[in-house]
């Protein structure tokens, strides 16, 4: 029992002697962190309503306003370490190296990081517009900065990483999407009436661009037929349900007018020895 007392005794004592040498480094230190607590949110809500203000990028606006703060509050961090009495320069070598490691294993994430914010800076597409890349067409719905989420036709949510839009081919086609297709018509048909007919069909339907009229044209002379090439542009998310009823539209409008569409025909002849 004697011993714990000891113990006990020698532990209070080492507690005060240590209050009495740091009790003011602790408290300035304390104070230093409160105060790199607080002045790093005040700076941060000073960015946020800076980059609001000028219409700046809503998600780099928020990546830069936190860089600043944690940036403000780690300096302030060290310097009350600093005021404790502390050696920083260990302390600064263990969290580079731990910067390092973590940057290693997370490489990949930090290169979707990078390409975010080169997608934000540059802006090759914005939210609405219609792209492809890497042989995936969407319409673009969230621009992160890990990556980019882009929805079809058929409601499917394809969310792409954004190291895989730098430096690759993207056709921005922005709220349209272009439908290519073609009809072949007899070589004794009026070709230019065909064209004005199927002109008339595309044009009656108001989820076409009028903006950018429909190509229509001769697009082959194929063996049995010539074909009618026909370009027009829809809004990506009604893409197939339009193509389809135009080309229904199409098919009927042709028969109307007794326009016949020819399949290939092949001619055998049995010759006899």
């Amino acid at each position: 029992m004697n011993e714990q007392l000891a113990y006990i005794n020698q532990f209070y004592t080492k507690i005060i002697d240590f209050l009495a040498n740091y009790s003011f480094q602790i408290i300035g230190a304390v104070i230093i962190v409160t105060i790199g607590w607080f002045f790093s949110k005040y700076i941060f809500n000073v960015l946020i309503k800076f980059f609001e203000k000028h219409d700046f990028d809503q998600t780099l606006g928020k990546f830069a306003a936190n860089g600043a703060r944690i940036l403000i509050f780690g300096a302030m961090l060290v310097v009350a370490i600093g005021k404790l009495g502390i050696s920083i320069a260990p302390f600064i070598a263990a969290v580079g190296a731990v910067f390092l490691t973590a940057g290693l294993a997370i490489q990949g994430s930090v290169a979707n990081y990078a390409a975010g914010i080169s997608l934000i800076i540059t802006r090759p597409f914005k939210i609405g517009d219609t792209i492809l890349i890497n042989k995936v067409y969407g319409e673009v719905e969230e621009i992160r900065l890990a990556y980019t989420t882009l929805r079809t036709e058929d409601e499917e949510l394809i969310t792409v990483p954004n190291k895989h839009m730098i430096g690759e081919v993207i056709v921005n086609s922005f709220k349209y999407r272009v439908v290519e297709s073609n009809v072949g018509i007899a070589y004794n048909t009026d070709a230019e009436e065909v064209i004005e007919l199927i002109r008339s069909v595309i044009e009656q339907f108001e989820s076409v661009s009028k903006e950018t009229k429909a190509i229509i044209g001769i697009q082959k002379f194929a063996e049995s037929s010539v074909e009618i090439g026909i370009r027009y542009w829809v809004p990506t998310r009604n893409y197939f349900k339009i193509q389809y009823d135009v080309n229904l539209a199409i098919y009927k409008a042709l028969n109307e007018a007794h326009i016949t569409i020819p399949f290939p025909q092949r001619e055998v002849r049995m010759i006899q020895h």
